[in-house]
């Protein structure tokens, strides 16, 4: 059977892990992976200069405006492999546009992803640092950490003030609370709109930060939908939050406005028994997990008629 393409052969494999001992020495700050990532990331860019020029080196000039080989230059790439020193070849037109490296491009592909995971974790810019360096061997600058977390802030901004559709057919409305790190660690609400689009797929309409939750506040939510495109909204599902419908109806006044399931089983529980709460639970879930009406209407008969007696309120 022929190798497959790209296949490294077994032979050469055997060659390189020749004076393999420890996992040190594959690993390991000289071990032969960073030196062979190195070597490979070298020799592809001397074929992206091939590329570029259509002749080798040491061959006829092939291109109408003479541009030749001009020496190199040096850059250190930073990554999970820690910190890794490279030449990068030069023209003498200086047209070369590397494609694997970028020009000015000093971090390996995914190593920003590094930052953002472990910033999104909670961490403050110095444990990062000490993180990669303590991970990777790679000591980055609380000036880039910040520049990466910076950027990805930027892209929150422009996607939170993006158009939304002028129709959504369901908007869920909730709050949820969070623990965010300013200067000390403190509970925030986070509003959040999760719209369904006309095509039926969920669409994040966008996330607010605020000390409490409050119906003053859900109207600014509301209302920044609106001057964003929404025109309307024909169920908006949200909490028992006292003033929340009339918010809602302030700025789309045709709304249909759908307590949340899970909070209308909370309401309906606070009248039933401790002894007797899972078991009603129960029998209305079978009422909202119907998949038709006339189902449904069949089940609430049946839930009236078991319950109506000892709990007028629910049935």
């Amino acid at each position: 059977m022929s190798p497959r393409k790209h296949e490294v052969p077994d032979e050469l494999l055997s060659s390189l892990l020749a004076n393999y001992k420890k996992p040190e020495d594959l690993i390991g700050e000289n071990g032969l992976l960073k030196q062979l990532t190195k070597l490979l990331v070298e020799r592809a860019l001397d074929a992206e200069m091939t590329e570029h020029l259509g002749h080798d080196k040491h061959e006829p000039v092939a291109n109408a405006a003479g541009n030749t080989r001009n020496g190199r230059s040096r850059k250190t790439l930073k990554g999970e492999f820690g910190e890794l020193p490279i030449e990068i070849p030069r023209d003498r037109h200086g047209s070369f546009e590397p494609q694997l490296i970028p020009k000015h491009q000093t971090r390996w592909a995914g190593f920003d992803d590094k930052i953002l995971s472990l910033y999104a974790r909670g961490m403050t810019v110095r444990e990062i640092q000490a993180h990669l360096e303590e991970m990777y061997g790679a000591e980055v600058s609380p000036s880039l950490i910040s520049s990466v977390t910076d950027a990805v802030v930027d892209e929150v901004k422009a996607w939170q003030a993006r158009p939304l559709d002028p129709v959504y057919p369901i908007v869920y409305l909730d709050c949820i609370h969070v623990k965010v790190r300013e200067g000390a660690v403190r509970i925030k609400a986070v509003y959040l709109a999760i719209g369904v689009t006309m095509a039926g797929e969920k669409e994040v309409l966008g996330l607010w930060l605020a000390q409490t939750e409050g119906a003053k506040f859900w109207l600014q939510v509301v209302t920044e939908l609106r001057n964003r495109g929404v025109q309307d909204i024909f169920i908006a599902c949200v909490d028992g939050l006292k003033g929340f419908p009339e918010a809602i109806e302030a700025v789309f006044p045709h709304t249909t406005v759908q307590l949340c399931i899970v909070h209308m089983v909370r309401h309906s529980l606070n009248y039933v028994s401790w002894k007797r709460r899972a078991e009603v639970a129960a029998d209305l879930k079978r009422i909202y997990a119907c998949a038709t009406v006339e189902e449904a209407e069949q089940r609430l008969a049946e839930f009236e008629a078991k319950w109506d007696t000892e709990y007028p309120p629910i049935g």
